[in-house]
């Protein structure tokens, strides 16, 4: 079960659901109807032209740090190509992404983890470390205990999405070779869990892990003891005893003896290695699990995620654009941002149960840029006619 944490700050639908979603309110007419379709194609049109360059800047500031890059000395790369940094944070934040703070991942890291394995971070490894998420929600799920005999129910926070940039020094040894940074992208990620995102994680064992295996074999080897190597121990404690001089008595070692002393020998390097069997055993389930959940989060790695930001932001701009343009174009009257900003928001709420966060802001500035709707001498905001707003996008 999922409930919003806090108002989403990205529009949860695509561009085609929006423009539908309008439709449906049936405040347009037939004529108007099809003019703002077409008014949404137009923009996205236009809007992937301008996002297109911006594509094109962060590949070149990222092709000298791309790990999976391979780069030809042609002489034509950009010398000082843009700080990535910068331009990767401009385009998270177009796309509605919010930082998650040290404090956050501290936090992240200090609570329990969902799927049963205990994860370890050596954050030294890296020289800069910067996550971003896109929707938090609070959700409920119930765990399956001690083989499924008993069920738990815990409240746990959730990440729709998580963008991460690690920067990474060369490693020993690699001559010329400089820093390389990291991009992941992933999806569907609880907040406890956030540590097994990073690379090179290491998998330990939970203290009743420990147990599930310490006890058995403690019994286990007590019982060994006691029954099978009863005889063994008796020997080697005769032998001992006459090696350090406790008793005159020398110990016979005839055949028999002997025997008996490799066979308990042999017995005891066989539970020993029975149960470091055991414990790789249940490593090895862990780091599967590890690899499972990863394997159904992850979205995108390295140069992709450029592309799948830039298409997010893309999808972003253009819902904010055409919701905003929307509601001023079907108000009976000017609309001030505040206005405007509460009856997208309601709608969202009332007629499809998501409680957003709306940039109105930042809307209303890119209608303005755009000439689709003007302020009047009251601030307050009036949408251009849909057969202007389409000759001036176009």
């Amino acid at each position: 079960m999922r409930t919003v944490a806090t108002p989403l700050r990205y529009i949860p639908f695509r561009r085609k659901d929006i423009v539908a979603m309008c439709l449906a309110e049936e405040r347009l007419t037939e004529k108007q109807a099809a003019q703002f379709q077409q008014l949404g194609e137009q923009l996205q049109a236009s809007l992937h032209q301008h996002f297109h360059s911006r594509q094109e800047a962060l590949k070149e500031a990222y092709l000298a740090v791309n790990p999976q890059a391979r780069l030809l000395d042609s002489g034509l790369l950009t010398e000082s190509p843009e700080d990535l940094k910068v331009l990767l944070a401009e385009l998270l934040e177009q796309a509605n992404y919010e930082p998650v703070t040290e404090a956050d991942l501290a936090a992240a890291l200090e609570e329990a983890s969902l799927f049963k394995v205990r994860l370890q971070v050596d954050f030294s490894r890296f020289e800069e470390v910067l996550l971003y998420s896109r929707g938090q929600s609070q959700r409920t799920e119930s765990l399956k205990l001690l083989w499924g005999l008993y069920r738990k129910t815990v409240t746990f926070t959730h990440y729709d999405n998580v963008a991460l940039y690690l920067k990474v020094p060369p490693e020993e040894g690699e001559e010329g070779a400089g820093e390389r940074v990291y991009l992941k992208l992933f999806e569907n990620v609880p907040k406890a869990d956030i540590e097994m995102l990073f690379p090179e994680t290491q998998v330990r064992m939970r203290n009743i892990d420990k147990l599930l295996i310490g006890v058995p074999a403690l019994v286990g080897g007590g019982v060994m003891l006691t029954t099978k190597l009863g005889a063994t121990l008796l020997l080697i404690g005769s032998l001992l005893g006459f090696w350090l001089g406790m008793h005159a008595e020398p110990v016979t070692l005839d055949k028999a003896a002997l025997l008996a002393l490799l066979a308990g020998l042999g017995t005891l390097a066989g539970f020993i290695w029975k149960q470091v069997k055991n414990f790789r055993t249940r490593k090895l389930q862990f780091v599967q699990a590890l690899t499972r959940n990863l394997y159904f989060k992850n979205v995108a790695n390295n140069a992709s995620v450029i592309y799948q930001l830039v298409d997010e932001a893309e999808e972003e701009e253009c819902k904010e654009i055409l919701l905003a343009y929307y509601f001023l174009l079907t108000a009976p009257q000017p609309l001030s941002a505040k206005a405007l900003d509460e009856q997208i928001e309601h709608w969202f709420l009332q007629r499809w149960q998501y409680r957003l966060d709306f940039e109105i802001s930042d809307a209303l500035a890119k209608l303005e840029r755009l000439g689709v709707a003007r302020r009047d001498n009251d601030n307050d905001w009036q949408a251009c006619p849909l057969e202007q707003a389409l000759a001036v996008v176009a």
